[in-house]
């Protein structure tokens, strides 16, 4: 127990130690302090120690020291270069253990050696002692954190910490901006940034808890059903138990406790920032923009369902993003679970080969008692009933006496990955070779670097899996050991692409070496082109490029912006430049996010995962630049302030509501209220019927909205009336219009803007079109949109030598981007049925000795577009009527073998739908690559059947599963889980997603028409 806690400044100490008669001994080591002054290291100003005795002395031994320097403790300390120390041990003697920068230094203390090749005492493994301070001696914390805090060298792991020890008692408030400063100096190559993808219910939330668990984040773990879990902090999600938005937070692994199973590695601190993924259908897309930011993932499967239809949606899109993945079995305690059965699945649903890396051990009994590390051959038995943290480790020789089948599957598990590694890395063929072809004989260290040079191979054909069983804490621990060992950093990634002016133009990182060409071509003598030496120099004045991957409206703090940094750091009060709107604002204060606490810190550099709150006008996909010498009226010089990351890409809505204010003065209100929804969640989307004025809310599911419905009501505190959710149709033009020129001119603020366009509109092609030197830009929906300047090159200067080309407060891209805008706006509500415009091409013709004024201004031009747009609409579905569309899903059932024929029925006939393909569980999937199944090392479970237990058990024979995959009419599957369920006897499961929009025929069209009237006859 501590005894006495006291802060010291190091120039009081002057270098000395007391005397060996007060049984404590102090010696500095990493920075020599000289008597009375400050320290001879560089950079490193006034420093503070932070004692704490624990030798059991009654007389406070640190109370003596702080007397005989004639200094009193407790003093406030104000330094920003401070050294944390804490001392420990047993009997007489004593430890210190200084952190600075990072690394890990001891001092001489006693007669034992430490790493620095003093002698000493015991060495402080862990925080047991600084985590109770407050209650072993009784002297409040509350005054003592931020000086603790403030210092911004503590190891990463102990931070974390120590942070969460106290958090719940002084709040992060007391936490200065200081803290996460270490941060800065971090290491890319010791970054992570780690997603956690899976199925709903096969336990993000729950491994994440166990992770923040065991890295010292939390001292306890939180539980899903009682609502105590760290990053489901929204009252929607522990009231409904699962993940609505990802939620970020950051940790370290391995802590400094070492609570590893990883043996042989390094115990190098990393930091990992986590994102906890939603599993829903219905949110798409939280998963797609936080895959944007990642570096990497795990992917959660069910032990006892194996792999299921969201498990291959989200396997798919991280594919996409070429993002190396390990894989995680869980569940694998309840009963019916079949790790082997769900290796093979892998191969055949996923389309990768599995390397089992962990096999289950089971008890005589069949239980789950820990893990088969193949890796390492070892067994790692978990204490039952504890909570992951005493783990019995035991090498081959010895499990071949307490378990001969473990250790025998333990070898055949080595020799398949061995085999499966050689034939995708040639360095492994060399380490068989040299370890006289002994597949037990090669190093777990060389094991590892092929399973990482596989992983980390674009695309993946071979992904590590673990086992284990996150709620009864049974091989968590390796899982984050693999995070480390297995996942790329920030610097091992692909460089993210960018663009100008929508035109993709490489690499960011070629982009600042310099192999991009960004000087416009100048075609004339009136060129707006930089020259080489000046695009040089812009690139210089480049200092960080970041991406806004999420907006959240969060009650206390504001608008919180999340970014990815991709180059450079972005630092506090940096002037940002925001590329897609063309706007400046500033990052007053940056924050490091723990789930929903938040920490100041002066920096969020390359590679990292920070937040901008209060941020004006930021939303989700833009990117931010920090531009040296920026003028925020102007910001940074052409191209460069149309620099672009990939933007993430929105799903289509397919349901809405209508939302109506309960009275006129509320209008503003919700108008206010639905806004923060869009920029929180861009797959939501707000229309107003011009005609009506009815505004209309549409997302992604009827979860989806129902969520944003209580948002909106409960946390925003509209006073609105939400109709029933409606399927989202769209129209389509069917015939040509002809060219409509508008003028749109208006007065604001006293000042007159002017500017004009032509546009025309038909039926989309599906082929490009060949309009000369027109801008194609591809828009959502199925829309595509040609811009053609006749009298301009493609740079925006003049091709008549004699006329002047386009004035400098618009440019080219201005212009581009401006018209995009107004066409996106006028195809949002099409004349016809009021539904968005879908498969239509878009002409639009700017002639500037004719259309453009000396008032002309963007959102004139915006304007201009959208007005002609819409008038070339109605001219079009005056000559021929325009079409509905409707959204079509791609439809994913598992059901039992006995119940295929009458969902199969059930889903051609009575649904209208279409079956695309008929499969069993060993069947191949088309997701990658083609898996002879037979060849796949699977271990076996501890009994028949795989996931068809619970089947066998009530018919006595396994009953396979079988997946059907269709596409259907949304109409048609409302409420389709109820009556799949009556089918299937409860069995039968589905997901969808939307496929296409299909046209309707023209009965079908009447029947919808009329239903949507009132009108049933």
């Amino acid at each position: 127990m501590c005894d006495a806690v006291a802060f010291v400044p190091l120039e009081a100490v002057g270098g000395r130690r007391a005397d060996s008669n007060e049984d404590v001994v102090l010696e500095r080591t990493g920075a020599r302090v000289q008597e009375g002054g400050g320290s001879s290291r560089s950079g490193i100003g006034k420093s503070w120690l932070l004692l704490v005795d624990d030798t059991g002395d009654k007389e406070c031994r640190l109370a003596r020291v702080c007397a005989r320097i004639n200094y009193q403790a407790s003093a406030p300390i104000n330094s920003t270069d401070a050294v944390f120390a804490a001392t420990s041990g047993s009997g007489e003697h004593g430890a210190i253990k200084l952190l600075h920068e990072g690394i890990v230094r001891f001092a001489r203390v006693g007669k034992k050696r430490t790493r620095s090749g003093g002698r000493g005492g015991p060495i402080l493994t862990s925080l047991h002692i600084i985590s109770h301070l407050e209650q072993d001696t009784g002297t409040p914390l509350v005054d003592h954190w931020n000086s603790v805090a403030s210092h911004g060298v503590l190891e990463l792991g102990l931070t974390g910490m120590i942070r969460y020890s106290f958090v719940r008692t002084i709040r992060l408030s007391y936490v200065r901006r200081h803290f996460a400063t270490a941060q800065t100096k971090e290491a890319l190559d010791r970054t992570r940034n780690v997603g956690i993808i899976a199925h709903i219910d096969a336990g993000k939330t729950t491994t994440t808890e166990r992770f923040l668990f065991y890295s010292g984040y939390t001292r306890r773990i939180g539980d899903v059903d009682d609502g105590s879990t760290v990053t489901d902090f929204l009252p929607a999600e522990r009231a409904r138990g699962i993940t609505i938005q990802s939620a970020a937070i950051s940790f370290s692994w391995p802590p400094s406790s070492a609570n590893t199973t990883a043996g042989q590695r390094s115990l190098v601190p990393h930091n990992i920032n986590l994102i906890d993924t939603p599993g829903h259908a219905d949110f798409t897309f939280e998963v797609l923009r936080s895959l944007r930011v990642l570096d990497g993932a795990v992917c959660i499967l069910d032990g006892v369902a194996g792999v299921e239809a969201q498990t291959e949606k989200v396997w798919s899109q991280a594919s996409a993003y070429a993002i190396p993945r390990t894989i995680y079995v869980n569940k694998l305690d309840r009963d019916g679970a079949a790790f082997g059965q769900t290796i093979k699945e892998i191969g055949s649903r996923l389309g990768v080969w599995p390397a089992v890396c962990g096999i289950p051990w089971w008890s005589a009994e069949g239980k789950l008692q820990g893990i088969g590390d193949v890796v390492g051959l070892r067994g790692l038995r978990y204490a039952e009933g504890g909570d992951g943290k005493d783990i019995t480790v035991s090498g081959l020789e010895k499990l071949e006496v307490e378990d001969s089948e473990l250790a025998e599957e333990i070898k055949k598990a080595r020799i398949a990955l061995v085999e499966l590694l050689s034939e995708h890395d040639d360095a492994m063929v060399e380490d068989y070779l040299e370890a006289d072809e002994d597949h037990l004989a090669i190093s777990p260290e060389d094991i590892t670097e092929s399973l990482r040079i596989c992983a980390l191979r674009r695309p993946q054909h071979v992904v590590p899996v673990f086992a284990g069983a996150s709620f009864r804490n049974v091989g968590v621990q390796p899982v984050l050991d693999a995070v480390v060992d297995l996942l790329p950093s920030p610097a091992e990634r692909p460089d993210p692409e960018i663009s100008f002016g929508g035109e993709v133009k490489g690499g960011l990182a070629e982009l600042l070496a310099g192999k991009v060409a960004i000087a416009a071509a100048s075609t004339s003598k009136g060129g707006k082109g930089l020259s080489k030496d000046k695009a040089t120099f812009a690139l210089q004045n480049l200092e960080a490029c970041a991406l806004a991957f999420k907006v959240v409206a969060d009650s206390k703090r504001g608008v919180l912006v999340y970014i990815r940094v991709y180059s450079g750091a972005v630092n506090r009060n940096s002037a940002l430049w925001n590329t897609n709107l063309q706007s400046a604002e500033r990052a007053q204060r940056l924050l490091k996010m723990y789930a929903n606490d938040a920490v100041d810190v002066d920096s969020i550099p390359a590679g990292q995962i920070g937040v901008i709150p209060g941020l004006k006008a930021a939303r989700t996909g833009d990117t931010l630049i920090s531009y040296l010498g920026t003028n925020p009226k102007v910001g940074p010089p052409a191209p460069i302030n149309s620099l672009q990351l990939r933007p993430i890409d929105v799903p289509p809505p397919v349901f809405f509501v209508s939302v109506e204010p309960s009275s006129l003065s509320e209008e503003k209100h919700i108008k206010e209220s639905l806004s923060i929804l869009l920029r929180e969640d861009p797959s939501l989307h707000v229309t107003v019927d011009e005609e009506s004025g009815q505004t209309h809310l549409s997302g992604m599911g009827e979860l989806h909205l129902e969520i944003a419905r209580d948002r909106l009501i409960s946390d925003l505190k509209a006073k609105a009336r939400i109709g029933s959710i409606e399927i989202g149709y769209r129209e389509a033009p069917t015939a040509l219009s002809e060219e409509v020129t508008e003028v749109f001119e208006r007065e604001v603020g006293g000042k007159s803007s002017k500017a004009a366009c032509t546009a025309s509109v038909k039926p989309h092609s599906g082929e490009a079109t060949s309009a000369g030197d027109a801008h194609i830009i591809d828009l959502a929906e199925n829309n595509r949109l040609s811009i053609l300047t006749p009298t301009l090159y493609a740079d925006g200067s003049s091709i008549d030598p004699d006329q002047p080309g386009l004035p400098e407060h618009v440019p080219i891209h201005i212009v581009l981007q401006a018209m995009q805008n107004g066409v996106s706006a006028a195809l949002a509500r099409g004349p016809a049925y009021s539904y968005p415009v879908h498969s239509s091409d878009i002409a639009i013709t700017f002639d500037p000795t004719t259309q453009l004024f000396p008032t002309t201004t963007p959102a004139a031009i915006s304007s201009a577009a959208r007005v002609a747009t819409q008038h070339a609409l109605r001219n079009s579905a005056k000559q021929s009527e325009a079409v509905m569309m409707e959204p079509v899903m791609l439809v994913t059932i598992s059901v039992d073998e006995s119940s295929m024929g009458s969902v199969v029925h059930d889903i051609s006939s009575a649904r209208g739908g279409t079956v695309v393909s008929l499969s069993s569980d060993e069947e191949t999937s088309n997701i990658g690559q083609s898996i002879d199944v037979a060849k796949i090392y699977a271990p076996p479970d501890p009994y028949a059947g795989g996931h068809a237990m619970a089947d066998a058990s009530t018919n006595g024979n396994a009953n396979t599963m079988k997946q059907i995959v269709a596409r259907v009419p949304l109409k048609e599957m409302v409420g389709y889980l109820k009556h799949l369920r009556s089918l299937t006897g409860g069995r039968g499961t589905f997901t969808m997603a939307v496929d296409r929009f299909e046209r309707m025929a023209s009965q079908r069209q009447r029947a919808v028409l009329n239903e949507m009237r009132g009108d049933f006859t």
